[in-house]
């Protein structure tokens, strides 16, 4: 049945694909990729209910809804060893809880996010991340919903279940608006993600933070639902080419300026405001009790998110 579902989702997905314009290149290895990751999706689902639910419905009561197979990152407290010795193979004990985690996605597709090793690399990093969170969720069942911006909303939608929703929700990952809102939402989406979310929820705000102003905001969220704030970073933050004097543009304010890349004083300068302003991020973060992840552009964030939850990172 799995097979089947991930046949009809990677036909539906590709038919999708192939009327959108992708942050992806090619819509074949778009369709595979989908598919991979609702695969792999399994141990990072796995790792969210372990490393979230457990905590995240502290108090609450627990129903006991049946068994499945065992899978990596299990928790081996959770197997049912009686259905384990019936059939001759490892089952877990499955939970109400389980099905009931709401997950939420705030995604942040302004102009700074079209920077990094190579053009829109931050926003692809970012795209590809809420996109194994998206299939995760599938996986568990878990409702999902999201919201993206630049400089004003996007798209906006509440947590639903289902198959269909999800493909609706990564056609919206994976597309970009046909004209660009310079600026960004960040305050907005934040305000407006609290009022949409009836029930606490995991949210994820994927941004760069190239801003200011959203703090109350993100700490207004954070009161109410667990948020794990997701960092798109660039390895140009750290140290820059040698070009010589380079034109840089800020796409938030449109102002340019011209930069001795080769200045060992400058790089030196740049790479240490660079730390300073991960560190102020990340004490940020802590302060107004949201976790901090930090995922470079470029990389595959998928064991990153694997990692994030199974080695109890979070913190919170």
């Amino acid at each position: 049945m799995q097979n089947n579902i991930r046949h009809e989702m990677s036909h539906n997905m590709e038919h999708r694909m192939r009327h959108t314009h992708g942050l992806l290149p090619n819509t074949g290895i778009i369709a595979q990729k989908a598919s991979a990751l609702h695969i792999r999706a399994r141990s990072l689902s796995d790792s969210m209910k372990l490393g979230s639910s457990r905590s995240f419905y502290k108090g609450r009561g627990i129903d006991f809804s049946g068994v499945r197979e065992y899978m990596r990152a299990d928790d081996v407290r959770s197997i049912d060893w009686n259905v384990t010795a019936r059939m001759g193979k490892p089952f877990v004990k499955m939970f109400e809880e389980e099905r009931e985690l709401i997950v939420f996605l705030i995604v942040d597709f302004s102009s700074s996010m079209d920077s990094g090793e190579e053009y829109r690399a931050r926003l692809k990093t970012a795209a590809e991340a809420a996109a194994c969170l998206l299939f995760a969720s599938l996986h568990n069942a878990s409702p999902v919903g999201c919201v993206l911006f630049d400089g004003e909303i996007l798209f906006s939608a509440e947590p639903k279940s289902g198959k269909d929703y999800a493909m609706l929700l990564f056609s919206k990952l994976n597309s970009l608006p046909p004209r660009r809102v310079e600026g960004t939402a960040l305050s907005q989406a934040l305000r407006g993600s609290a009022k949409l979310l009836k029930n606490r929820s995991l949210v994820f705000v994927i941004s760069d933070f190239r801003c200011a102003g959203y703090e109350d905001n993100l700490a207004a969220l954070a009161l109410k639902h667990e948020v794990v704030a997701v960092q798109i970073g660039s390895k140009s933050d750290e140290e820059l080419p040698s070009c010589g004097g380079l034109p840089f543009a800020d796409t938030e304010s449109g102002k340019t300026a011209v930069l001795p890349t080769s200045s060992r004083t400058f790089k030196r300068e740049w790479k240490d405001f660079h730390k300073r302003r991960k560190e102020r991020l990340h004490s940020l973060f802590i302060r107004r009790g949201v976790c901090p992840l930090n995922i470079t552009a470029g990389e595959d964030p998928l064991p990153v998110l694997i990692d994030f939850f199974s080695s109890g990172k979070r913190g919170l």
